[in-house]
């Protein structure tokens, strides 16, 4: 699995074609799921889109009406980011500065967040767990593969934190 790791201003990693194949279709999802599918009633919306008046809904409606257009084109444009950096074909490396790092964590954010909906994960789900339940019941399952996704973005969302900060177990310094 590849990792981030800074070089100078840069940050890169160098992702399989696999890789590359899963980061396309999670934000391609994000995109359809903000555009063609968009609807309230949607509980990964509903996630993506909180009530910032829980107790009031005339006031998040009307919160809502005046900053969803905003933050639904920054979602896609996140998204977006992480498809203009891929390699266009197979595997590669993509090198992020420090702006587009941080609209990668953004979007990844909201892919984990979409996935934990679908998925039933909560802040109690044991991943490892989860996923060794699913990969015993039927190791062929789609939903192997989800929660296989779910925990790679998360490792991948990490080391690029980690890289964003500095972690020294994380950074390799060097320049290009």
């Amino acid at each position: 699995m590849s990792t981030f790791h800074r070089s100078g201003d840069s940050y890169l990693a160098t992702f399989s074609a696999d890789e590359v194949r899963v980061l396309r279709r999670v934000a391609d999802e994000i995109v359809a799921l903000l555009t063609d599918s968009f609807d309230h009633g949607d509980p990964v919306v509903g996630r993506l889109f909180p009530d910032v008046y829980p107790d009031d809904p005339q006031d998040s409606a009307e919160y809502r009406r005046y900053t969803e257009g905003d933050l639904k084109t920054a979602k896609i444009d996140q998204a977006g980011a992480i498809l203009a950096a891929l390699p266009p074909r197979g595997g590669g490396t993509v090198r992020l500065d420090a702006e587009e790092a941080e609209t990668w964590l953004r979007a990844i954010n909201d892919v984990r967040l979409a996935m934990a909906v679908r998925l039933e994960i909560t802040a109690g789900t044991d991943i490892e767990e989860e996923l060794g339940q699913a990969v015993s019941a039927d190791p062929a399952s789609s939903r192997v593969f989800q929660l296989s996704v779910y925990a790679y973005l998360g490792y991948l969302q990490e080391s690029l934190l980690q890289a964003l900060i500095g972690h020294p177990a994380n950074a390799r310094w060097s320049e290009e």
